[in-house]
């Protein structure tokens, strides 16, 4: 990884072209996965950078490709791969925000059943009063954290990998081959 100016560059090094993508993956070239540990590296970099700072990819390759010019295919693959995961964190950040509101909802209405409990043994329970209002009390919030966790904390880094996610759809490749 170096920058020129004020791009920044994620460097690739591999072999062949098959390093890239995930050797299990029987669809066509444009669209296979890209290898687990390509996309980690490629997105623990892109992470290091400001998600507004320009980037570009360099993929170094060891060995000439089958195919004269491979940039064309290589750029479009990484760019359909990142513009589906892309898809997919979308989903995820919805499907997080559903279980949010569920939460929510089961919270609150748990959290007004422990307050009313609360509030309607007061009478019957003499010296243990304040322990048992307190104690529902208690419970009552504690069931609110899950909500509270998601809509604080658990979205923050799931949009943050989605715009990085879609920075990568775009970004400019360019492919070196070893003694050209």
């Amino acid at each position: 990884m170096t920058g020129d100016g004020a791009t920044q560059r994620i460097e690739v090094k591999v072999q062949t072209v098959q390093q890239l993508f995930n050797s299990m993956d029987p669809s066509p070239f444009h669209e296979r996965d890209l290898d687990r540990d390509a996309e980690h590296f490629i997105v623990g970099w892109a992470k290091e950078f400001a998600v507004h700072s320009p980037l570009k990819l360099v993929i170094h390759l060891g060995q000439p490709p089958e195919k004269s010019s491979p940039q064309t295919d290589i750029a479009e693959s990484i760019h359909h791969y990142f513009a589906y995961r892309v898809g997919l964190n979308v989903r995820e950040f919805r499907q997080l925000m559903r279980q949010g509101w569920m939460s929510l909802l089961i919270g609150l209405a748990f959290l007004a059943v422990c307050v009313t409990i609360a509030q309607t043994l007061t009478a019957f329970m003499g010296r243990w009063n304040s322990v048992m209002r307190e104690g529902l009390t208690i419970i009552g919030w504690v069931a609110m954290w899950r909500p509270l966790e998601i809509y604080l904390y658990e979205w923050w880094p799931i949009r943050r990998l989605g715009k990085i996610y879609a920075k990568l759809s775009t970004v400019p490749v360019e492919v070196r081959v070893a003694g050209n």
